[in-house]
């Protein structure tokens, strides 16, 4: 499994990545691989301000759905288009064309307290 050093991770298994003040959030490669095949994703908060830890969206995959959470407090300020009509995008590049939502960081001091690379490993148990 992939697990990129320059992002940050959840222990609800989300990612982040910052370019300046805008984030960009997705499910890691263990999480992906734990849903299975993806066939949906519901996000229904474009344009709303969320705190660190609320759901922004849902995951749908062949064997459950998941709810998904904001790593870190912000506003959702896209939705990545490509997944309408790919979401298996999410399983095969979780990290890159798979991202799922940008935000807007209000509180970009609480990345900060997000798991590293290695840590987030120790915590599946890689």
């Amino acid at each position: 499994m992939n697990f990129p050093s320059s992002l940050k991770y959840s222990k609800d298994h989300e990612w982040i990545r910052l370019e300046g003040n805008t984030a960009y959030i997705g499910i890691t490669d263990f999480a992906q691989k734990e849903l299975g095949d993806i066939v949906y994703l519901v996000i229904n908060t474009l344009g709303q301000s969320l705190e660190q830890h609320q759901v922004f969206g849902e995951v749908e995959a062949v064997k459950t759905v998941s709810e998904l959470f904001m790593p870190a407090s912000g506003k959702i300020v896209e939705i990545n288009p490509a997944l309408s009509n790919n979401p298996e995008l999410v399983n095969s590049d979780a990290y890159g064309q798979g991202w799922i939502v940008k935000a807007e960081l209000s509180n970009a001091a609480e990345v900060e307290s997000l798991l590293s690379a290695d840590e987030y490993k120790k915590l599946i148990g890689q």
